[in-house]
């Protein structure tokens, strides 16, 4: 009887395999290019605008490549497929803003203004995916919602956005403390889904897994070689990226706050419209589902691990930016969407262009503020 199992491929075949190909020639790309432009000093707008897009690619691919490895090796140890998608996948689209975050707030010893980016990246994320993100899925296809899942995620996702609010709006940062707590609340989230995953829907679990399945299996060595080769890459363009973006900021005169919601904010936002155009095809709320879980991790996880590393504080220069502007339109954001999945819990068309209509109107009033045509505080 010929054996069913897809075939395991070795290192070397890894080494030919096309994502790996793809990673490590943007790598090169970036570090040549970054090499090149330090020794000419070439610093001009569009050379640090192609060194973001080529960082942002290799950070989106390499935080996948990673994801791919992390789910072979918790198989090969026995770990069930449930308990893969949740917490493995779950992460593995939210690593790009763990580390850009992680990254300027660790690098924000030397440019304070880096905490901002860390703070509008998350907050770019979270309204990135809600608004504009969310709104080309239904555009694509309009989806049914289902009540048991809406009061599952939907209204943590409100709580997770309004409690860094409120810890931000109470101390104009977080400590260490905050951040830990937040860290924790997110993993005894996981843990409940993990105690309750039989009254999980059955079909949002095989989506998640298919979604980031292949047709054969890799050996040990490989997977190990995946994590530890992806985790290296995302964290080498992460800081790259931060970087160039925080130059672009000095160069434009542009606070670092409006970079991390808007240029950093849509760039680790990728992942999570990659997967959620792929379920949409598929299965009827599992797209939102992948976006609601990453803005759930976004404000307790990516932000608590930041304050771990460094103290959050805002800058005067972004703070009424971030407290009357940048938070506000990103609570308004997550609520019209809950309000909208709640009235007869369908997502239509029309609704889908209210919400890119919202991020718009952001943008709009982010411009004219930095002109400064309206005063914000």
């Amino acid at each position: 009887m010929e054996d069913a199992r897809p075939k395991e491929m070795g290192l070397v075949s890894l080494l030919q395999w096309n994502a790996i190909v793809i990673a490590l020639a943007l790598f090169v790309t970036l570090f040549v290019l970054e090499v090149i432009s330090s020794s000419n000093n070439w610093t001009s707008i569009g050379i640090l605008l192609l060194l973001v897009v080529i960082a942002m690619a290799l950070l989106i691919t390499s935080a996948d490549f990673f994801v791919e490895g992390a789910k072979g090796l918790a198989r090969r140890v026995g770990m069930a497929e449930v308990v893969i998608g949740l917490t493995i996948v779950s992460i593995g689209t939210s690593l790009p803003e763990i580390l850009v975050t992680a990254t300027a707030s660790a690098s924000s010893g030397d440019d304070p203004a880096l905490m901002d980016l860390a703070v509008g990246n998350i907050y770019g994320s979270v309204l990135v995916q809600i608004t504009l993100v969310l709104g080309i899925v239904v555009a694509y296809k309009p989806l049914e919602i289902r009540p048991a899942w809406l009061r599952r995620d939907g209204l943590l996702m409100l709580a997770s956005v309004v409690m860094l609010s409120g810890l931000l709006w109470e101390g104009g940062g977080l400590s260490r403390i905050e951040g830990a707590i937040l860290c924790l609340i997110y993993f005894l989230y996981l843990s409940w889904l993990l105690t309750n995953k039989d009254k999980i829907r059955e079909d949002e679990l095989e989506m998640v897994d298919d979604i980031k399945s292949t047709e054969f299996s890799w050996s040990l060595t490989a997977y190990g070689v995946m994590v530890v080769l992806g985790l290296g890459l995302a964290i080498y363009a992460a800081s790259q990226m931060v970087n160039y973006a925080a130059e672009i900021a000095y160069k434009l005169n542009v606070p670092h706050a409006i970079v991390g919601t808007t240029v950093s904010g849509l760039g680790t936002s990728l992942p999570e419209l990659t997967v959620a155009m792929i379920a949409v095809r598929k299965s009827q709320g599992v797209a939102i589902g992948t976006l609601i879980g990453s803005n759930i991790t976004d404000p307790l996880l990516s932000i608590g691990i930041a304050a771990l590393i460094s103290p959050i504080s805002i800058t005067a220069a972004s703070y009424d930016l971030t407290m009357y502007l940048i938070i506000p339109a990103t609570l308004i954001a997550v609520s019209t969407c809950l309000i909208m999945m709640w009235s007869g819990f369908t997502f239509s068309r029309i609704e889908g262009s209210i919400l890119i209509g919202i991020y718009a109107i952001f943008i709009i009033l982010i411009e004219l503020q930095r002109q400064g045509y309206i005063t914000i505080g």
